[in-house]
């Protein structure tokens, strides 16, 4: 049976869809042609609309304090980066399964999932240290889906992160042995007690934890990441055209998903309320997205160097992407709109505490790699 598909453009930024499925749309959603119309007949209207969105954004920013954008994530990254250090054994057998992990999980990377989960956790009042168990499987979880994704079988890439993928140089059964262990550590490091401080409320957060853990296994599983890859594979290299709706519903699993479980657990371990963490999911789906349209536009627009990856690989492998099917300009403007989607659901919180999703947001809007 052919899968159905009726995400339309822009309706996931505006519409609560949980869980993800491929039949999921908000009644009364307007067509994909109907909506196409719209964007086209309002071009100006939202170039103006954003521009001053993100004018309101920067001078709330800059009126709470002068936010160190690069310190906050580089302190992050550090923390981040310690915990997941001290999460893998190093040399203990089997040494070559471990080494894997730690060469995949510690090669760099911008940490921008564990920052999304920490600042959504402080967001919402919660102490970041809350979070940080959860921020660290995110990032495995990430690193999983790298590995997996970089294999012959999948998308085929010998480079991440500016270094050679994992099977390539650990060979193909570990790395998926790699990817499949990072992937059940994910969950025994969040459901660990003894990785959480002690100040943690003893009567709610024992179900924060399993809300949490659930919240991420839905949106990695067959109706999340999984489902976008299993449906980015069966487009690439179709002759048939690839509907805009088909993309964004990859996009929205493949990418959007773990940026909005990494968004939404942050919340949930924060002791967030319901209607704080659904304007969080709103603006975790908007900057998943938009993380994505911008990968889409540096694939055709920078070199390997300046990626960390091998550049022009979609087009090299006839994927559907938003430049292929919109056009530079036109998948500018997207961004832009997802752009200001996000800022709006950011509105409702206290400037300085809400100013890192801020910057998160314009970082991943204008990020070079």
């Amino acid at each position: 049976m052919a899968m159905a598909f009726h995400f339309h453009p822009l309706a996931a930024t505006r519409v609560h869809l949980s869980p993800l499925r491929p039949g999921t749309a908000a009644a009364g959603a307007p067509t994909h042609s109907s909506v196409s119309l719209a964007a086209h007949n309002h071009h100006h209207h939202y170039r103006r609309r954003f521009s001053a969105i993100v004018a309101t954004a920067a001078a709330s920013a800059s009126a709470t304090t002068e936010f160190d954008f690069k310190g906050y994530m580089g302190e992050r990254a550090v923390a981040v980066n310690r915990a997941l250090d001290a999460a893998i054994p190093a040399g203990e057998p089997p040494a070559t399964l471990h080494d894997a992990m730690r060469y995949a999980l510690l090669a760099g990377g911008k940490r921008v999932r564990p920052a999304l989960c920490l600042a959504a956790c402080g967001v919402v009042g919660g102490p970041e240290a809350w979070a940080m168990p959860a921020a660290a499987a995110v990032e495995m979880v990430h690193t999983m889906s790298l590995v997996h994704d970089d294999l012959p079988c999948m998308d085929d890439d010998d480079l991440r992160r500016g270094k050679p993928t994992c099977h390539v140089v650990y060979g193909e059964p570990i790395a998926v042995l790699a990817g499949d262990a990072l992937l059940s550590l994910s969950f025994q490091h969040m459901a660990s007690v003894g990785n959480y401080p002690p100040d943690v409320d003893p009567e709610k957060h024992p179900a924060r934890v399993v809300r949490a853990i659930g919240e991420l296994a839905r949106c990695i599983g067959s109706e999340g990441l999984v489902a976008g890859q299993v449906v980015d594979l069966e487009m690439t290299g179709t002759s048939e055209t690839v509907p805009l709706e088909r993309l964004e519903y990859i996009h929205l699993h493949k990418t959007a998903a773990l940026l909005e479980a990494s968004v939404v657990i942050g919340a949930i371990i924060g002791g967030g309320t319901e209607e704080q963490i659904e304007r969080l999911r709103k603006y975790a789906r908007s900057i998943g997205l938009l993380f994505q349209v911008v990968d889409d536009i540096l694939d055709v627009t920078k070199s390997s160097e300046e990626l960390g990856k091998t550049a022009g690989k979609d087009l090299a492998s006839d994927k559907t992407t938003y430049p292929k099917l919109l056009g530079l300009d036109k998948s500018r403007e997207f961004a832009e709109k997802l752009l200001s989607d996000a800022t709006e659901q950011l509105a409702g919180f206290n400037k300085e505490k809400a100013a890192p999703l801020l910057h998160l947001a314009n970082y991943i809007a204008h990020r070079q790699n």
